[in-house]
Parts: C-alpha cells; sequence; structure tokens
C-alpha cells in the first residue's frame, strides 16, 4: 500500500477569513530546505507520496534537454511552463515545433481553450476552436517532440511510459529526487507523472533552482539555463497577471505550481519550499511558499506582504474587500 498524504499527516497551511471569521481552511504538508539543501522545517508528513502534477515540469524539461532538445531563451521557458494560451504563448510553442521540422498535428495533448479570459473572448468572438498549442502543457509537448527529433526516437506514441523518451525522463527524476519511482499515473496532459514525496520533489527543485550554468556536468549546466531563462521570461510559465508569474516578477524566484494545490518555490538565495494542499485548492499555494521562504531567511517579509496584495487573495462581500486568504497556524 502506497503512503500517500492523509489529513492525520496534515497541518493547516492556510485560512480563509470573511468578516474576521475562519470561514475554510486548507491543510496539508510542506518541507523547507536551506541553500545547502538541507531540511530545515517540516510541516505535515513531508514523506507522504504525491503527485507533483506540473510541479514536475523542470524535471521533465531538463531530462528532455539532456535528450538532445535544443532550446534557448522563450523556447526554453516555455519547455517547463503551465501557460494561459495567450497569441503570444502559442506563437513560441509553434516556433519549437516549426524548428524541429514538426507541426501542432504533432502533438498529442488534447485541444484546449486558452485559460487567458481575454484571449478566449477574442477567439470566441472570431469563432476559433480549442486547439493542441493553446493546451496549457503545449510547451513540454513541443520539448518532448524536439528531444525525439534530436536523439532519433520515434514521434509516435511519445507519451507512452515505456517509450524511450519516457525511460529518459523517469531516470533523470529519479537522479534529481534521489528516490525510485514508487507509482506511474497519467496527467491531465496525457503525459505520465510519477508519485514520489514532497521531500524528493523539493531535493530535486533545489538541484535545478540552485544549478550553475558553467557547471561541469551537463545535467546542471541545462538545468541553470532553464531557471536563468524563466527568471528573464516570467510571462512564459504562467501568464500575465497569474500567480506564478508574478512570483517570479516581483521575488525573483523560480516558482512552478501544480494541478491539486503543489507548489515548489527557489529563492535567490537557494532556499526551497515544496508544499501540497490536501484538498487540492490552490489559491493559497504561492503566497503559503513565499512564507515559508521568508520565515527561512530566503525572502524579505515586506516583500512577501507587497506580494500579498498583488495576488488574487482579497475575499469580498458586496464588492468591498472583508477578508483574505492568508496563511494558517500550522507554519
Amino acid at each position: 500500500m502506497l503512503e500517500t498524504l492523509t489529513v492525520q499527516d496534515s497541518v493547516e497551511l492556510a485560512v480563509v477569513e470573511r468578516s474576521g471569521f475562519i470561514e475554510s481552511r486548507h491543510a496539508g504538508a510542506a518541507v523547507v530546505l536551506s541553500p545547502e539543501g538541507e531540511v530545515v522545517a517540516r510541516h505535515g508528513n513531508a514523506e507522504a507520496l504525491i503527485l507533483p502534477r506540473s510541479s514536475l515540469k523542470p524535471l521533465q524539461a531538463v531530462a528532455c534537454l539532456t535528450a538532445g532538445a535544443v532550446l534557448e531563451g522563450e523556447q526554453l521557458a516555455l519547455s517547463t511552463a503551465s501557460h494561459s494560451g495567450t497569441d503570444r504563448h502559442a506563437e513560441v510553442v509553434r516556433e519549437m515545433l516549426t524548428a524541429g521540422g514538426l507541426n501542432e498535428d504533432d502533438l498529442a495533448c488534447p485541444p484546449a481553450w486558452p485559460s487567458d479570459s481575454a484571449t478566449r473572448d477574442e477567439m470566441v468572438r472570431e469563432h476559433g476552436q480549442e486547439a493542441r498549442v493553446r493546451m496549457n502543457c503545449s510547451g513540454k509537448h513541443a520539448a518532448m517532440l524536439r528531444a525525439c527529433i534530436a536523439t532519433g526516437w520515434p514521434v509516435e506514441g511519445y507519451l507512452e511510459p515505456t517509450h524511450p523518451l519516457q525511460a529518459h525522463i523517469r531516470d533523470v527524476i529519479e537522479r534529481l529526487t534521489g528516490e525510485k519511482m514508487a507509482h506511474t499515473a497519467i496527467d491531465g496532459c496525457g503525459a505520465p507523472v510519477y508519485a514520489l514525496s514532497l521531500t524528493g520533489l523539493a531535493r530535486a527543485i533545489h538541484r535545478v533552482g540552485t544549478a550553475s550554468e558553467r557547471s561541469p556536468f551537463a545535467l546542471h549546466r541545462v538545468a541553470g539555463a532553464l531557471v536563468k531563462a524563466v527568471r528573464e521570461n516570467p510571462w512564459t510559465i504562467d501568464g500575465p497577471g497569474r500567480p506564478d508569474t508574478i512570483a517570479i516578477e516581483r521575488l525573483g524566484v523560480f516558482a512552478k505550481g501544480g494541478a491539486e494545490g503543489v507548489m515548489v518555490m527557489v529563492a535567490p538565495n537557494g532556499t526551497t519550499v515544496a508544499l501540497k494542499m490536501l484538498d487540492g485548492g490552490a489559491r493559497a499555494s504561492t503566497i503559503v511558499a513565499a512564507t515559508l521562504l521568508a520565515r527561512a531567511g530566503g525572502l524579505s517579509e515586506a516583500d512577501v506582504a507587497a506580494l500579498a496584495e498583488a495576488l488574487p487573495l482579497a475575499v469580498l462581500g458586496g464588492g468591498s474587500r472583508v477578508g483574505v486568504v492568508r496563511p494558517g497556524a500550522g507554519i
């Protein structure tokens, strides 16, 4: 039986306060690593298994790069994104495909509408349709296809867990996490996603987030280039006005949210956090992660307070602010 995160394993990570009344609570678990990669704080059971969902993308992107995908700048940043499907996102993904002699039909992710409301509304007005390139994981899929082209692996079936690309990705994830993958599931985009502990996820993200482009090791060099590309192009990884992009722009962190309330974040000094909201709600993930980094000395309290004002955390009543989503007593 797999040891997954339970209610008994969890602590209160966040609360929703309305007019001085605690209306809702988000329980979960989190782990914080020092700049040197040592565990400095645990909240709840950080050894229980979770599915990292899109917080796994930085590791998948690094694997694609070590398999031979050559990407730079915006294209490199899009390889680890959960983007909002704006025209600019779609254009860069198309460029990634074209450079590999590929097209949108080669993508195996499902067609989707953009999550960016302005872009979606414009597409509806113009009688547009769902498209694979608009799907939030299309950058990751384009990078996977580029890795297949570079290495000579078949493009067909590239999402199958037994495909050489996915076997390589799994090996890289195991190297970075220091864990054997306990379970294989299928993510929303159709790619394999693996069960691992929050501690293992934090360890891997710390290694990626603190890697140097000047490292003698190829894996570290490409990881350093990936993080640099995201920090230089924060619009790519999420979208204008969205949590990951806001956090990167304002704090200089490397941040990657995942579905079902997963979040990883690396401060500029290397302090790292990984967390999972047990109920799958993501509305408090960014501010909780930033707060944990601040308490570990990785960010300033003032900068995190300013971030909180920029995030959509206000609780409204009659159109006025009457409360807030904020970190809970468990941290």
